[in-house]
């Protein structure tokens, strides 16, 4: 994480790949919250998913916020697939031994393959939310707001969605693994005294907030073959 293409210097991309990063998560943490709602009884989450996107949609802070999300998802994504391929170029040939699961993780090794996947996760997945919240021809619910809440639904209501998404928060974990002890030693937090609780936050909102993300669908799915 502390690597970067596209800024050149050391000290700035340094921070900055890590603090993208780290807001990134915070971004997640509150999309989850606001999305657990679909979770309550239909008549509820009806109006209170509803409510809530047209908050998230119309708020001027939360839009500027968006945006701020947008510019880093981009920065991560093109900045990743630049790096892998500098690495790659840097070094043509592989070393005649080479046993990379001695020293390092999975995630580690395949942050590259995991960003794709996460990548076009998020096409997908505005595509069918964020691009109808602004642009698609919705109907509204019986307090005037967009029926995002339907919308959602009918789509979790596909088994091969909900597939789809599990498979793809399962790469957001194993991205968020990596990812996140990275920054906290980006930005300097590693010392003996404290890096097992920095890896213990690290292991627990990289498995708890995919699994509760999770958790959305496959309840909707259930609902419906019920």
């Amino acid at each position: 994480m502390s690597k970067s293409v596209i800024i050149k210097s050391s000290l700035v991309k340094k921070y900055w790949m890590a603090l993208t990063g780290l807001f990134l998560c915070l971004f997640l943490l509150g999309h989850l919250i606001g999305n657990l709602q679909l979770l309550l009884p239909p008549e509820r989450a009806q109006l209170a998913f509803n409510e809530y996107a047209k908050f998230m949609t119309t708020f001027p802070l939360v839009k500027i916020l968006s945006y701020l999300t947008y510019f880093s998802i981009l920065f991560h994504a093109v900045d990743g697939i630049l790096l892998t391929i500098q690495n790659r170029n840097a070094r043509p040939v592989q070393y005649a031994y080479n046993k990379p699961s001695a020293n390092s993780t999975w995630a580690s090794r395949n942050m590259a393959l995991l960003g794709f996947v996460l990548l076009f996760f998020l096409i997908i997945h505005m595509k069918s939310f964020w691009y109808e919240m602004h642009f698609g021809n919705i109907p509204v619910d019986s307090e005037g707001f967009k029926d995002l809440y339907t919308i959602t639904s009918k789509a979790f209501e596909n088994i091969f969605y909900v597939l789809f998404y599990v498979i793809s928060l399962c790469a957001i974990s194993l991205h968020l693994l990596h990812g996140l002890n990275s920054s906290f030693k980006s930005i300097g937090l590693s010392n003996p005294k404290y890096n097992f609780f920095l890896r213990l936050i690290s292991f627990s909102f990289s498995l708890i907030v995919p699994i509760l993300f999770i958790s959305i669908p496959v309840t909707i799915y259930i609902r419906s073959i019920l």
